[in-house]
């Protein structure tokens, strides 16, 4: 329906898509040479040594929210991801206000992300300014986000194949120069110092969030041939691969860095242990490859964040002319390819705001957005809403009581951090109270379609 009462057919997007090229987008938009190299560290700089139990601990988590995220998807393989999933199983006014967590966030995240670019690429260029460089890195990848999925696929795939080299390369460097064994009593710090089971817990909250993005495949749903098996397929792999591409190198630096003492006391982790096992030269390769691991992470979250935004015009939730504007189709290359440039300029925007803000703001969307799908989950196995999915996960209902729980004890360390996390879960309550007030303005308007929901 239009605003003016008019019944219109929901545009549709292209099933290009096999569950090999959503499983390549996703796994470049988690990006697990990111994770190592930029989130991994202050898991080490926590817990230590312990930090291999973090990492086995959020893996363990990871799989209760991947089994969550399967069966949902499996129901609803739907390009508005989450907000699509929880409205139609938990209700639209919870729905609407997954939707805009998820809309304020993904755009931000898409600045975040970018901003590393100018990071590791001033290893080679130190002259570099930061800011300007994530924005035209995000304007170049919107621009190329335009063409064809299958393309965009094969694309990032290629760059995640290097990545996933340059990840092998630590690994190898670590375990070729083993110095200590792994499960020896856990320190941390410079000096190195017993570190307490608490502190390695609180680390596991990082470590779940180096993880993050397997779900994200739902969003490529309505571009995936046979997407209510496939989609749940590559929520799984994706979890999988991940997991063992990030904990294998982060094992690999511990055991082999000449030096603990040095290694935690480093203010670049990552570059001191390469450096250290084989030289600059190999750390400023290795830097460049992190650069292109990043800026293919753009290009994959900016693929998945205009689909969401084409959902919501699909759903109405904007005024006419907007809707008309991001649900619109490219006629060759069957994206939305006005959605995918509103995304581009909007990000490039935000690379000028200063790092610190952006990370408070998207610091506990995902505790909110994890904890709605856990309740789906529940919920929409008493209500049926999700009994036409054609993959149930095991063992429920363990799976997401457990990661329940879970969010339980993140949000209580994350709420214990008085410089970013307390100030991040009321910025994520004041986005939920605009969403809210959001609803309640356009909520005659707001239509739940899909591409069979004309």
């Amino acid at each position: 329906m239009t605003e003016s009462g008019a019944t219109v057919a929901a545009p549709r997007l292209r099933r290009g898509l096999k569950v090999l090229g959503a499983l390549l987008i996703t796994l470049s938009a988690i990006s697990p040479a990111s994770s190592v190299f930029i989130i991994a560290p202050g898991v080490l700089g926590q817990a230590g040594t312990g930090a291999i139990w973090s990492f086995l601990a959020a893996g363990v988590v990871g799989v209760f929210m991947a089994f969550v995220y399967a069966e949902l998807a499996s129901a609803y393989p739907l390009a508005g991801g989450e907000y699509a999933i929880v409205a139609r199983v938990l209700g639209r006014l919870p729905g609407f206000l997954v939707m805009g967590l998820i809309l304020v966030t993904q755009v931000i995240i898409v600045a975040v992300i970018a901003l590393g670019v100018g990071i590791y690429l001033s290893a080679v260029f130190p002259a570099l300014n930061g800011p300007v460089v994530a924005a035209v890195t995000v304007v170049v990848a919107a621009a190329f986000g335009v063409l064809d999925i299958k393309l965009n696929a094969w694309v990032t795939g290629v760059f995640l194949g290097i990545e996933i080299l340059a990840l092998v390369v630590v690994a190898a460097l670590g375990f070729l120069n083993v110095e200590r064994p792994l499960f020896a009593e856990p320190v941390a710090g410079s000096p190195p110092a017993a570190v307490a089971i608490g502190v390695i817990g609180a680390a596991t909250a990082i470590a779940i969030f180096a993880y993050n993005g397997y779900g994200s495949a739902v969003v490529l749903g309505e571009e995936t041939a046979d997407a209510s098996r496939g989609i749940a397929k590559a929520i799984l792999w994706a979890l999988v691969i991940t997991v063992v591409a990030e904990i294998v190198p982060v094992t690999a630096v511990l055991l082999g860095a000449p030096s603990l003492d040095s290694l935690f006391g480093a203010g670049n982790m990552m570059e001191y242990f390469i450096t250290e096992r084989a030289g600059s030269g190999l750390n400023t390769v290795i830097s460049l490859v992190v650069a292109l691991a990043i800026i293919n992470a753009v290009l994959a979250i900016l693929l998945l964040t205009a689909r969401l935004f084409f959902s919501t015009a699909r759903d109405s939730v904007w005024p006419a002319k907007a809707n008309r504007s991001l649900g619109a189709i490219h006629p060759k290359f069957h994206t939305p390819w006005v959605a995918t440039l509103v995304v581009g300029a909007l990000s490039a925007v935000v690379c000028f705001v200063d790092l610190d803000v952006l990370l408070v703001v998207t610091g506990s969307s995902l505790i909110v957005v994890y904890a709605a799908l856990c309740l789906a989950a529940l919920f929409g196995r008493r209500n049926g809403t999700t009994a036409h999915a054609q993959y149930r996960m095991r063992w429920f209902p363990i799976p997401p009581l457990l990661a329940l729980a879970a969010l339980v004890y993140v949000t209580f360390q994350t709420a214990s951090d008085p410089a970013v996390g307390r100030p991040s879960l009321f910025v994520t309550l004041g986005i939920l109270v605009v969403s809210g007030i959001g609803y309640y303005v356009r909520r005659k308007h707001w239509v739940l379609r899909g591409p069979d929901e004309d």
